[in-house]
């Protein structure tokens, strides 16, 4: 007689699979704030629009943010050693549009169009977000696809209070 040598943990998870595609339709019902995280070194600097981003503690205030760790172009926010998240309000959409890669612009040209200036780490901190935060960075780890940025806030820029800018369904909203 054939005994199967089974392990419960793993034939749940193997049933329970879904695919990308599956995945990646339901998560475009969660509305996500939007917006960009920079770093800058010596010779280079980088933005990125982003959706997944969250505090983790007040106490040293913490954040994450997530990034693809795919795009070698990415390793600046490693080497930098700091990063700020801007929160972008609804009159930030072609910023969104053009740091999310979609208009193909390089670097210079994303960052023409807005105003910046910069904090205690140095990063690019977008001078009308709705708020930004300047972050020190603590960790990276890499989960399946992304990495994740742990940055410990070492100061912030409050700006206006305008309508912040939403991801939902795959396309920009106000509130």
């Amino acid at each position: 007689m054939y005994v199967r040598n089974t392990d419960p943990e793993r034939d749940v998870l193997e049933k329970t699979r879904l695919d990308p595609i599956s995945y990646r339709d339901t998560m475009s019902r969660l509305s996500h704030h939007v917006q960009l995280i920079t770093a800058a070194d010596d010779i280079e600097r980088r933005g990125v629009t982003i959706t997944a981003s969250c505090s983790v503690s007040d106490d040293p205030p913490t954040i994450l943010a997530c990034l693809n760790a795919a795009n070698p172009r990415n390793d600046i926010f490693s080497r930098s050693g700091g990063f700020a998240l801007n929160i972008l309000g609804g009159q930030h959409v072609a910023l969104a549009h053009a740091f999310s890669g979609r208009d193909q612009l390089d670097m210079d040209r994303r960052f023409a169009l807005g105003r910046w200036t910069r904090l205690a780490t140095g990063a690019p901190i977008l001078a009308d977000a709705i708020a930004a935060f300047d972050c020190r960075l603590i960790e990276v780890k890499i989960m399946a696809t992304h990495a994740i940025l742990f940055g410990e806030v070492v100061d912030v820029h409050i700006g206006e209070k305008t309508p912040p800018l939403i991801y939902v369904d795959r396309g920009y909203r106000t509130l």
